[in-house]
């Protein structure tokens, strides 16, 4: 086990509000919450508004301290002030609206703008803007305003911003709830290929269930607790129960559950749709047996 965060027994709970008396507040987002990802890994969280999921990603980039227990990212405790600065060059943070984290009026200028301020010599700063808005695929458009982009290729200058700072992790809020399914396939492109050609760790915050279902490993979240934790096929099988908490599973896991509940033999840890066709051809192939045979 090669550890990049590293979670033991946190609590945190959000100050309370003086304004709004009758907010829910001091009641814990997360209690004794423990968890480890590994180096290298694709990690995907999901759970419905309020179950802690995001909260969890901003103590990850010490934007949160835990009230108790400690989180480490490589290593280093985040509660630590003088581990700040490391941490955030470790592991990188992508919000869900790219205009929030673009600054700059032209994109190689927004790239480099984070390098620039970790005082990045001029000439390695040239080199980590052309290597990042490469591995974005968006090279060819570096000197165009960010105005003039499409919502997935914002959000991808956005994602080159936070690979200039060449980090280890990166933690994606939510990167393409604002986009169309056009934009939303370009980034987890990017984000796939960064993982799989960088072996750069990624935590996504997602709430479609066809984006979690291409990690390696999906952990549910419900009220500040971890319910599920496994591989996407495994999470998703449990499907009356992903309903129960306010969540969907991908279409074609849904369909082969309908199957089985009509009485089909079907596997219920279907997650794509070339592990479906597979599975349906199989199903008629049978039947179409059996007829022959009557």
């Amino acid at each position: 086990m090669n550890p990049i965060v590293e979670a033991e027994k946190i609590t945190f709970c959000y100050p309370t509000d003086e304004e709004n008396p009758n907010a829910k507040q001091n009641i814990p987002v997360f209690e004794n919450l423990t968890l480890t990802i590994e180096k290298g890994s694709f990690i995907a969280i999901l759970g419905h508004n309020g179950s802690g999921k995001s909260t969890f990603a901003k103590h990850i980039n010490a934007i949160l301290i835990p009230e108790s227990g400690k989180i480490f990212v490589d290593g280093m405790n985040t509660a630590e002030e003088e581990n700040l600065f490391s941490i955030r060059q470790k592991a990188g943070m992508v919000f869900q609206n790219p205009d929030n984290q673009i600054v700059a009026t032209i994109v190689e200028e927004d790239v480099a703008f984070a390098p620039e301020n970790l005082g990045v010599p001029p000439a390695e700063i040239r080199k980590r803007v052309d290597e990042a808005l490469h591995a974005v695929n968006m090279y060819d458009y570096r000197n165009h305003a960010p105005s003039q982009l499409s919502g997935g290729q914002k959000q991808r200058v956005a994602i080159a911003g936070v690979i200039a700072m060449q980090p280890e992790c990166l933690i994606l809020d939510e990167p393409t709830a604002m986009l169309d399914p056009q934009g939303r396939q370009e980034v987890m492109q990017t984000i796939q290929k960064l993982n799989h050609e960088k072996n750069m760790t990624v935590i996504l915050i997602t709430h479609y269930m066809e984006e979690a279902a291409l990690a390696d490993r999906v952990i549910v979240m419900d009220n500040g607790k971890i319910i599920f934790d496994n591989v996407p096929e495994k999470v998703f099988s449990h499907v009356e129960e992903m309903k129960a908490l306010g969540l969907d599973v991908p279409q074609v896991t849904e369909l082969a559950w309908e199957l089985q509940k009509a009485g089909y033999s079907v596997s219920t840890e279907i997650i794509t749709e070339k592990n479906c066709i597979q599975a349906l051809e199989k199903l008629l192939s049978g039947e179409r047996r059996g007829n022959d045979d009557s």
